[in-house]
C-alpha cells in the first residue's frame, strides 16, 4: 500500500490507508490511546484500541516528534478534530525522537520560547504549522513574481556574487580573499542589471542572494538575504517604474490571498488585502511637512527614520485608506551617484522608496544612462573612477533610458503575516552574531 497525504483522507472514509508523519500529540487513556499525526498537508487523529496489542505496545514507548508510519481504516468520529480519524492496525517507527525536546513544537497556553532559542533549534521551530505556512507563501509569492515578469517579457539573469568593486556604498562590504587579490560579496546586482540594459535585453529580473556587512541588530536587518530585482529600458521617468511595481505587487498579493488567504487569517489573524492602484505618492519634501505637522521628530534631512516611516504610513492609511505609499524625489546627498536627477531641481533624484504599513520594502529609481553626466556625478560624490570604470564603460556605446527597483521579499513577508521581526520569515537567519545552524 502506498502512503497518501493527510489532506486526502477525507475522501477515503471506510477505506484502509497508509500515512506517515510526525507525532504531534500522545494521549494514553488506558485501554485506548490517541495520537495526532501531522505531515506537510495537515494533521489527523489516530486511535489505538487494546485489541491492537502490537500497535499499543509501540505507543507505550513512543516519544513526541518521532516519525511514524500508520496503517488503518478511516472512520467518521464527531469528537475527533475534523470529524474523522484513523482506526490503527499497524504502527511502524521510522525515526524515534529523543524523549526531551530542546524546544516545544506544540506550545501550550502562554508558554513561549525565546526567539534566540528557537533560532538555535530552527528545524524544530519550522515544524509548527504557522512556520511552515510562511514558506508555502514564499513559494507562491516567488512563483507569482516570476509568472508576472516572464509574461511581461522580462529575461531572467544571474549576476555574479563575487565582485572586484562595491556595487553600492562601500561601508557595508564583506571582503573575501580571491586568489592573490581582494574581492567583495555583492551587495546588489545593480551594476549588472544595467549592463543588461546596455546589452539590449530591455527588461530583466533577478532573484538571488544579497550580502550586506551591516552591524545593525534591529528586527529589520540581516547580513544575507534574498533580493528581487527588476530593470527595464525605454522609460520616460521613474513613474514608469512605479506603475510597473504597483501592478506586480497587486498581482502577487492577489495570488497569495486567493490560494492561502484563509490559512493566513486562521493562523495569523491577518486579513490580507489586495491593494488598489495607483498607490498614493508623496515627495520627500511633502513627507517631511506631513511629519512636522504630526510632531514626529526628523532624525535626518532628506531621509526617513523607522519612526517616520511608521507615522507616515499611518497617516496615509487614515487619509487614503491604503496600506502602501511611495515616497519620491529623494535628495542627491542620500542617493547613489547613478540615480538620475530631476530636470526641474538638480538637488533631487528621480527615485523612490515603497512603504508598506510602515516598513520600507523597495528602493528604485530612473538611472542616469548618459556617460558624461554619470562620470560627472561620480566625481561629485568623490568616487575614484578607476575601480568603477568597467561599470562606466557600459554607457559609452549607447544605452537606453532605464530604471528599476530592488525589493526585499523577507520584508514583504513580514507585512503579509503582520510579524515584527525578519528572523521569523527567514529560513535560516544570518546576522552579526549568527552563523549557525
Amino acid at each position: 500500500m502506498r502512503r497518501i497525504s493527510i489532506e486526502k483522507i477525507k475522501k477515503r472514509i471506510g477505506q484502509r490507508v497508509k500515512i506517515a508523519g510526525f507525532v504531534r500529540i500522545i494521549r494514553n487513556q488506558g485501554s485506548i490511546k490517541f495520537l495526532v499525526i501531522r505531515d506537510i498537508s495537515g494533521a489527523i487523529q489516530a486511535v489505538v484500541t487494546k485489541a491492537r496489542t502490537e500497535a499499543a505496545t509501540v505507543v507505550e514507548s513512543l516519544s513526541l516528534e518521532s516519525v511514524i508510519e500508520v496503517t488503518g481504516s478511516v472512520q467518521e468520529e464527531k469528537q475527533a478534530p475534523g470529524g474523522i480519524e484513523i482506526a490503527v492496525e499497524k504502527i511502524l517507527v521510522l525515526s524515534r525522537a529523543s524523549a526531551e525536546l530542546p524546544i516545544p513544537v506544540v506550545e501550550k497556553g502562554d508558554e513561549k520560547t525565546s526567539l534566540q532559542k528557537r533560532l538555535d533549534w530552527r528545524w524544530l521551530d519550522l515544524r509548527k504549522s504557522e512556520k511552515t505556512l510562511i514558506f508555502k507563501v514564499w513559494t507562491l509569492m516567488e512563483q507569482a513574481f516570476r509568472e508576472y515578469w516572464t509574461r511581461d517579457k522580462y529575461i531572467e539573469i544571474h549576476s555574479p556574487k563575487l565582485m572586484s568593486t562595491p556595487s553600492e556604498s562601500g561601508a557595508e562590504l564583506f571582503e573575501v580573499k580571491y586568489f592573490n587579490r581582494k574581492a567583495y560579496l555583492a551587495q546588489s546586482p545593480q551594476f549588472y542589471k544595467q549592463m543588461a540594459m546596455a546589452a539590449g535585453f530591455e527588461r530583466v529580473f533577478e532573484i538571488g542572494p544579497v550580502f550586506r556587512a551591516n552591524p545593525s541588530f534591529t528586527s529589520q536587518h540581516d547580513t544575507e538575504f534574498t533580493g528581487y530585482d527588476a530593470e527595464r529600458s525605454f522609460i520616460s521617468s521613474h513613474q514608469d517604474v512605479i506603475r510597473g511595481e504597483e501592478r506586480i505587487i497587486r498581482y502577487v498579493l492577489g495570488r497569495i490571498k486567493k490560494k492561502l488567504g484563509e490559512e493566513i487569517l486562521a493562523l495569523y489573524d491577518r486579513n490580507l488585502s489586495v491593494p488598489s492602484v495607483p498607490f498614493p505618492q508623496v515627495t520627500m519634501r511633502q513627507a517631511k511637512e506631513i511629519l512636522a505637522k504630526l510632531r514626529v521628530p526628523s532624525e535626518k534631512d532628506g531621509d526617513l527614520s523607522p519612526q517616520e516611516e511608521r507615522a507616515l504610513s499611518a497617516y496615509i492609511k487614515e487619509k487614503k485608506n491604503h496600506e502602501f505609499v511611495f515616497v519620491t524625489e529623494y535628495p542627491v546627498k542620500v542617493r547613489p551617484f547613478y540615480h538620475m536627477r530631476l530636470e526641474s531641481d538638480q538637488k533631487l533624484t528621480k527615485s523612490f522608496d515603497l512603504l508598506w504599513n510602515g516598513l520600507e520594502i523597495t528602493t528604485g529609481a530612473q538611472r542616469e544612462h548618459r556617460y558624461d553626466i554619470l562620470v560627472a556625478q561620480a566625481k561629485e560624490k568623490g568616487l575614484k573612477l578607476k575601480p568603477i570604470q568597467f561599470y562606466l564603460n557600459f554607457f559609452r556605446y549607447g544605452c537606453p533610458p532605464h530604471g528599476g527597483f530592488g525589493l526585499g521579499p523577507s520584508r514583504m513577508l513580514m507585512k503579509v503575516f503582520n510579524v515584527d521581526n525578519v528572523r521569523e520569515v527567514t529560513y535560516l537567519y544570518r546576522g552579526v552574531k549568527r552563523l549557525e545552524p
